[in-house]
């Protein structure tokens, strides 16, 4: 109200001064007068003792607000300082807006973020297991209030400890180094829980065994075991072990463990145990550990079986030994006899106990000398000597020994992994004498060979003569008597048949051939003599080193060869005749072709006289078919000219856009009668390449007629262009009925026309000359087509013309390259 009042006051004296100022400007009162009566106006001496005490407290107020506005600050500056002056992180929190750094002074932590943003994110820079511990004690912090105090571990390896305390509605996260016992703390903690894992891991290591495993203290009590150790003892679980003492080891194996354990030793034995209601093998192993012990038990009876099949199998094998014919012995690394069969006792007559005394390998050769069993040398020191180097040289020896009772034995000799050597002895004797035998089986061989047609002749390792049949002589004109007489060389049978045939690089290769001990590879070919037979040869390297030389007289067979090559260029001939034929009448029905559509265009002009419309539908009808007609002549021609090679090619830049509209041109009336779309595609870079333009139009023009002939009303025939690797493609797609697979291999062949059940049937030409055109470009045409969805035909032309192409492409019919494009190719 007081303040009511003193502003009521300063309006009134204000009014009342304002008109007091215009009365003594007017000149009205003086201005002594003029205040006083302005005093008097405004209510007295009182009112302005009033204002005067309102101003003045007023002014007091203002001055305590000051003085506590700088109390505040200097607290405010002492509590940033007092922060600030200890490292670390403090957070503030507050419903609705979460953790805030308030202040960020602690450094050199290891993984510790600097950054505000990043500090709050405390997955990012904590490892695993912290994060978790510190989200767990947040929780309780911020739900109920609960504060805590944890050393936390950053992914970095660095050491902090969080605190965390409620101050009212909010909340104060700090974090800070640790020092001191702390930071020794932290590390045994680490250790701590290192050691722990790796208990863990071992622990479980062990219990996932599926062998019995325990540990013991030093009274030799169980202290854990795992699940194999609880089911060999058919316990239900290792409370149950440990409650009860169950022991795997007999009284009497405990006391032996004990002992060795007792020097300070391991104990490592293979002992019986009985597992469940069997009895088997383990080998246990008990290991000292300070004050406790370690023992495992694992099963090896599948071990002590196998031991048992393998020496099974070596008495098995020794038995089979004993059952071949080759004699067999096996000396050990020290030259001690080891082992040897039946067919070593037989062969070499000693006797059977002294062999059972192991003794050495040289013993054994001089008691084969004594009993004159050994081959009869010069030096036999030295060759004993040579013989028993086997155990030093790695190497395979061989040696053929001719005894005195006239066998010959073949001795080979091996070194064994161990050191020792492996003997065999074969008797050859009964081999040699079927040399003989086999002798006379040539003979039997050489009547057979005489049956055959072929020449045969086999030269030997030395290059002389070893077999041949009297076709082989009859070829070569050769005296049978002589060539057995005689066993010629190679070399003098060719100085003998080159007066047949004088081919001398042939006769060198089959020299080399038949004398070559390396890379002998198998040679045929044909040779035709002066006497104008045809001889077919072969030249085949045998296995045992000699060679096979095959002739045959094909002079008949190549006669009938002759006769059908002769049949095949007349039918080329006659096909060339037939493109003249077609070429001239197509030159001869093109003039007359020309008048009519002539006078048809002269006729249906007005000057000569005004027309019916039946007879302008006439005429229409006749210019259309002539036309059409002149069309297909223009094809034959062009083809005609193609295979005569005199099709030749302007080869300038040609503008993609334009040729394409040229190109529309001719099919627009027809697609808009079919009600049919056009839609065009061109890529940007497709711009120009070098080309003939009126080709490339015509190509685009056939392609275009015959998608707009096969496609159905209201469909959509696509034309694209791009550029790919070098070449201009153009693609043209249709939406008709499509081409089925067994026809489209004779698409583009001459005169092939199908209907595919639509309206257009044509000549058979476009397609034709579109490959046509394409090779001639050295381009390549692509079609391809499914019934019933239409046909796509990609057409590429080189961007830089033919010069580009190595190869030329044909035309089609004819197997000659074109040469028009021959000509371009070399320009």
């Amino acid at each position: 109200m007081l303040v009511l009042a003193s502003l009521a006051c300063v309006a009134v004296l204000t009014a009342t001064l304002a008109s007091g100022r215009r009365l003594i400007e007017s000149g009205g009162l003086p201005g002594g007068t003029w205040l006083l009566a302005a005093l008097v106006a405004a209510g007295g001496a009182g009112t302005i003792y009033l204002l005067y005490q309102t101003i003045t407290s007023m002014r007091t107020q203002a001055r305590r607000a000051q003085d506590e506005a700088r109390d505040l600050r200097r607290q405010l500056a002492a509590a940033e300082a007092l922060i600030k002056s200890e490292p670390q992180v403090l957070m503030h929190w507050e419903q609705g807006r979460g953790f805030s750094v308030v202040t960020n002074t602690l450094n050199g932590v290891p993984g510790l973020p600097g950054n505000a943003i990043e500090l709050v994110r405390f997955n990012f820079w904590l490892d695993q297991k912290s994060t978790a511990a510190l989200k767990s004690a947040l929780d309780g912090l911020l739900s109920e209030g609960r504060a805590f105090n944890l050393i936390l571990k950053t992914a970095a390896g660095g050491h902090i400890e969080a605190d965390g305390r409620a101050a009212g509605a909010r909340a104060v996260l700090r974090f800070k180094d640790v020092a001191g016992y702390k930071r020794d703390l932290s590390v045994i903690l680490d250790q701590h829980m290192r050691l722990a894992r790796d208990v863990r891991s071992s622990r479980a290591l062990l219990s996932a065994l599926p062998h019995p495993a325990w540990l013991s203290d030093a009274s030799d009590r169980l202290t854990w075991v795992n699940s194999a150790y609880v089911k060999a003892v058919d316990a239900e679980s290792e409370a149950e072990v440990i409650d009860g003492q169950i022991a795997l080891l007999e009284s009497r194996q405990r006391k032996i463990v004990a002992r060795a354990l007792k020097s300070g030793q391991t104990y490592n034995d293979r002992i019986p145990l009985v597992i469940g209601s069997e009895r088997k093998v383990h080998a246990v192993t008990v290991l000292p550990l300070g004050d406790a012990t370690a023992g495992a038990a694992i099963d090896v009876a599948d071990l002590e079986s196998a031991k048992g099949e393998l020496d099974r199998q070596v008495a098995a094998y020794d038995r089979t030994l004993d059952r071949v014919a080759t004699a067999v012995a096996i000396f050990n690394s020290e030259q001690k006899l080891t082992f040897f069969n039946a067919a070593y006792l037989k062969l070499w007559k000693l006797d059977a106990d002294w062999l059972a005394t192991s003794p050495g390998d040289g013993a054994v050769l001089d008691r084969l000398r004594e009993r004159g069993r050994l081959p009869e040398v010069v030096n036999y020191r030295e060759w004993k000597s040579r013989l028993l180097r086997a155990y030093k040289e790695e190497s395979e020896h061989e040696d053929w020994w001719h005894l005195p009772d006239g066998r010959v034995v073949h001795v080979m000799a091996a070194q064994r992994p161990d050191g020792g050597v492996t003997y065999l002895y074969k008797d050859e004797t009964e081999r040699l004498a079927l040399e003989s035998d086999y002798n006379a089986l040539i003979g039997v061989q050489r009547e057979t060979l005489d049956s055959l047609k072929e020449g045969v002749a086999v030269f030997g390792t030395d290059g002389r003569l070893k077999l041949h049949n009297s076709s082989f002589a009859a070829i070569w004109k050769l005296s049978p008597k002589k060539l057995d007489d005689e066993s010629p060389h190679i070399e003098d049978f060719i100085s003998i048949t080159q007066a047949l045939h004088g081919g001398e690089s042939m006769w060198i290769e089959i020299k080399s051939a038949v004398t070559s001990f390396e890379d002998r590879e198998a040679l045929e070919g044909q040779m035709l003599r002066p006497d104008q037979s045809v001889i077919d040869y072969a030249v085949t390297p045998l296995p045992d080193g000699g060679t096979l030389l095959t002739f045959v007289d094909v002079t008949d067979s190549k006669r009938y060869e002759r006769a059908l090559i002769e049949r095949n260029e007349a039918l080329i001939t006659a096909d060339k005749l037939k493109n003249q034929f077609i070429s001239h009448i197509s030159y001869e029905l093109r003039t007359p072709l020309t008048n009519i559509i002539g006078f048809s265009e002269l006729l249906a002009n007005p000057i000569f006289g005004a027309l019916t419309g039946r007879q302008r539908e006439y005429l229409e009808d006749i210019s259309f078919s002539s036309k059409t007609l002149l069309a297909i002549i223009d094809d034959i021609l062009d083809l005609a000219t193609i295979d005569a090679g005199g099709l030749e090619l302007t080869l300038e830049p040609v503008n993609v856009r334009a040729v394409i509209d040229q190109a529309i041109v001719s099919v627009r009336e027809r697609a808009a009668h079919a009600r049919l779309t056009l839609d065009i595609a061109i890529a940007d870079d497709a711009t120009t390449f070098l080309a003939d333009a009126q080709r490339v139009r015509q190509v685009l023009q056939n392609l275009l007629s015959n998608a707009v002939g096969f496609s159905k009303p209201e469909g959509v025939v696509h034309l694209s262009c791009w550029r790919e690797d070098g070449q201009m493609v153009f693609m043209v797609e249709d939406q008709g009925v499509g081409i089925p697979k067994d026809q489209q291999q004779r698409i583009f062949e001459r005169f092939e026309s199908r209907s595919q059940g639509s309206k257009h049937r044509g000549a058979g030409l476009g397609l034709s000359i579109v490959k046509s055109l394409v090779d001639l470009h050295g381009g390549d045409t692509v079609l391809d087509s499914e019934p019933g969805r239409g046909t796509k035909v990609t057409v590429r032309f080189p961007e830089r013309g033919l010069e580009e192409n190595v190869n030329v492409p044909t035309s089609t019919g004819s197997d000659a390259t074109h040469p028009a494009a021959a000509r371009l190719a070399r320009n």
